[in-house]
């Protein structure tokens, strides 16, 4: 296994172009850190991360999640997160790779999946699992048509087919299982989760929610608090929070940016914000201007 990471990261630092470098495969793209980074907000959308190299630790809710070579990292629902790099030197630098997940191809490989695990299990929308061999493969032939991009359309899609083959019947099949499922439950709540992405500084209403779904509201809140491992207030917290930070870069006016996403009273955002990110909104971004610190997604790999 350790010839296969050594062979991927070689690949892949021959085809970096920068911090993230989307590649000529679709949906593929390279991350590449050579120190370790304080927390930062995004969200993560479905995908497959891998590490070839150095560690990276995520925050989703009160649950904390680490990974690195030994471990890869699937999400099958849009949650909001806070990502770092905890290894990584001018050295040795972390270097990640991502897939976005597929839904056709997922669905294209269901009737051909033999798994014993639930379809519509009550489970978290992500997880950490082990890396093995039958996953590196296909991964060290997917990046080596970087070498040869002629044949990335041929080969590409095959390929591709293959990992999320071996996703499907490893631990972390039931996760991209409701990606595929129309009528699965997280399909349900990744409805409910498009109208709070895209109202995030409205008033949330549950019966909207719900509707959308298509649940009671009793079995709603339980199936995204079991998804997101937030609940759908929470969530949209996070959201608002996020996309606060990110104003506060650009201008550090804390009470323009708190009434830009959707808060009322000033000293609770001030107070909500603190307890996200461990400052009051003008000092953390005094900070992060003062560092030269972007908001980046933490879901880049």
């Amino acid at each position: 296994m350790q010839d296969h990471l050594s062979h991927l990261r070689t690949l892949a630092e021959r085809h970096v172009t920068g911090r993230r470098t989307e590649t000529a495969i679709p949906r593929v793209a390279i991350n590449t850190v050579g120190h370790p980074t304080g927390l930062m907000p995004g969200v993560f959308e479905p995908m497959f991360c891998l590490i070839l190299q150095g560690a990276k630790e995520v925050m989703i809710a009160d649950r904390r999640l680490r990974y690195d070579p030994a471990n890869y990292f699937v999400a099958s629902v849009e949650v909001p997160a806070s990502g770092r790099i905890v290894q990584a030197t001018a050295d040795k630098p972390y270097i990640g790779v991502s897939m976005a997940l597929d839904r056709e191809t997922l669905v294209a490989l269901l009737p051909d999946v033999t798994t014993t695990a639930r379809a519509d299990a009550e489970s978290t929308g992500f997880g950490v699992s082990p890396v093995t061999p039958l996953i590196l493969d296909p991964w060290l032939r997917l990046l080596s048509l970087l070498d040869t991009p002629k044949d990335i359309p041929v080969l590409a899609p095959l390929l591709e087919r293959e990992i999320l083959y071996r996703l499907l019947q490893g631990p972390q099949g039931h996760v991209l299982r409701q990606i595929a499922l129309t009528d699965s439950r997280h399909s349900q709540v990744r409805r409910a989760i498009a109208w709070i992405r895209a109202h995030y500084n409205e008033p949330l209403r549950i019966e909207t929610l719900v509707d959308l779904a298509g649940m009671s509201a009793a079995s709603f809140h339980r199936h995204f608090k079991a998804a997101t491992a937030m609940s759908p207030l929470q969530y949209q917290k996070t959201l608002r929070l996020q996309q606060a930070r990110r104003l506060l870069i650009a201008n550090p006016d804390a009470s323009q940016a708190g009434y830009a996403v959707g808060y009322e009273s000033a000293s609770q955002f001030s107070r909500e914000y603190a307890r996200l990110f461990g400052a009051p909104p003008a000092r953390d971004a005094a900070r992060l201007r003062t560092d030269g610190a972007l908001t980046e997604n933490a879901a880049a790999v």
